[in-house]
């Protein structure tokens, strides 16, 4: 334990923020770290509880009581590589993960945890300044080829992890550029682009290929990398959009948000507007938006358009609006139901709870507005919530541009999933176990969002991770690879 009165002396301290007004000006990150110092502080607020509920938060397994004691000792390069032990981008989840290791900390009892997430990304932002990241090439070949198919943080993981295993790994991506959802998914202004880069140059040094601009299922065909590769290793996450099946959905203006995420991203990325936008442009300039969908996509949707100039910002929700505390002996250490207000929130919009889309109103083919309801969720006769509209309760809602951002349902079949043959779950995600993440064709394997669903980040770096020794065990008989 670091200090073992630090809980009890020092207060909790975040990162800054730029204000909003002021970060609105430009898509780049606008987190303030903290000076290396106050991190050792925060660090000496760990209790290194005698049953830490922080491991059971961390999807990755990160010991986090033990960088924290590191951090605390101002032993900052051996907190970097116990914290590389259990996460292979600790840049990516210190900016965009959630963080349920601090809903589980044991001072969250008193909504005061240990701010894990932010001396999480400073062991690593520090060990890049310092150059202590270097990349860790394998003392011998296998002579065993992998193919990842995807570059989102599941196929990166697992194509970093095989590498270093020795296996040569060919890492394919249909998009120009390599990192998915964090590449074209995650707005500039929660994670730039660099840190992916960096990694990259680390993971080719390391002997990882990578092939922007594949499609496989498309450009090449399944039946090739089988041909080729000892192993096929499906990565490409849970791509297929959730609808809105309303009256109307075909009028101009009613977008996946996905599209206009890409979009933006790909102008960040110094793309020309012809090859940002080759289905036409998408921007919320001077435009009444409203994002249906109160998830993350649907803030990212927010900051993006009030950095684009829109008119106004409306969320929309089908749920109930969440309680403003959660009750904790209820549900501690496990992810609370409770009110939030995310960066993008806070930079302006309006948000609405227990409403329902009826249909889209406009003319000449392009929307003016959504037709809603409100709705009641109530306990039916199988003992099942259904969803009830309110009588009398109809409202329309101005509307110049709608993003759906309701969620995935699991991966695109076309292509990929279907030329590999593999079975489906129940609900159509590629079906594999936690232990050999094997698919039920040979040498097929499957991790991440194209097997679990719709998840965070964190649990994506979690499966290509475990993905990886499944997969070297497949080819060697045993496996040194941590799980």
């Amino acid at each position: 334990m670091g200090k073992v009165t630090g809980f009890l002396e020092i207060e909790r301290l975040e990162r800054g923020a730029e204000p909003p007004k002021d970060r609105l000006r430009t898509y780049k990150e606008f987190v303030q770290p903290l000076p290396y110092t106050e991190v050792g502080r925060q660090a000496a607020r760990c209790m290194d509880c005698g049953i830490p509920f922080c491991h059971q938060g961390c999807p990755v397994n990160n010991q986090i009581p033990d960088w924290n004691n590191l951090v605390y000792r101002d032993q900052w390069r051996a907190a970097l590589d116990n914290l590389h032990s259990t996460n292979n981008f600790p840049e990516f989840t210190g900016r965009v993960c959630p963080a349920p290791c601090e809903a589980s900390c044991t001072l969250n009892i008193q909504d005061n945890p240990v701010t894990i997430k932010t001396i999480e990304c400073q062991i690593v932002d520090r060990g890049w300044d310092e150059g202590w990241i270097r990349p860790q090439v394998p003392v011998k070949k296998t002579g065993k080829a992998v193919a990842v198919v995807g570059s989102g943080p599941a196929g990166l993981s697992c194509a970093q992890q095989l590498a270093r295993a020795g296996h040569s790994v060919t890492l394919y991506e249909k998009s120009d550029r390599i990192g998915g959802l964090l590449r074209y998914g995650i707005p500039d202004f929660k994670m730039e682009k660099h840190p992916i880069d960096r990694r990259m140059r680390q993971m080719e040094a390391e002997g990882v290929v990578f092939q922007p601009g594949v499609e496989v299922g498309v450009g090449v065909s399944m039946k090739m990398l089988m041909a080729d590769y000892d192993a096929v290793v499906l990565a490409g996450g849970a791509e297929q959009p959730r609808d809105l099946p309303v009256t109307g959905r075909d009028m101009s203006g009613i977008h996946f948000a996905m599209d206009f995420l890409t979009q933006q991203n790909k102008r960040v990325a110094d793309d020309t507007e012809a090859k940002a936008a080759p289905q036409g442009t998408l921007t919320a300039k001077g435009k009444h938006v409203v994002v249906i969908g109160g998830g993350d996509t649907g803030s990212d949707c927010i900051g993006t358009s009030n950095r684009q100039g829109a008119a106004s910002v409306t969320q929309l929700e089908i749920l109930v609006r969440p309680p403003a505390k959660e009750n904790k002996p209820l549900v501690w250490p496990d992810w609370p139901l409770k009110f939030r207000t995310s960066s993008s929130q806070e930079e302006g919009c309006e948000r609405d709870w227990s409403v329902q889309t009826r249909r889209a109103i406009g003319g000449n083919g392009k929307i003016t507005g959504l037709e809603c309801v409100r709705v009641e969720w109530k306990l039916g006769d199988g003992g099942q919530m259904n969803l009830v509209e309110v009588p009398g309760s109809e409202f329309i809602i101005k509307a110049d541009l709608v993003l759906l951002a309701m969620g995935f349902t699991g991966p695109r079949k076309q292509g990929l999933v279907e030329q590999s043959g593999v079975a489906l779950d129940a609900r159509g995600n590629v079906k594999a176990d936690t232990i050999t993440y094997k698919s039920s064709q040979p040498k097929i394997f499957t991790c991440g969002d194209m097997r679990r669903g719709q998840s965070l980040v964190v649990w994506a770096i979690r499966e290509g991770r475990q993905c990886a020794r499944g997969v070297d065990e497949f080819l060697m008989g045993s496996s040194e690879l941590p799980r």
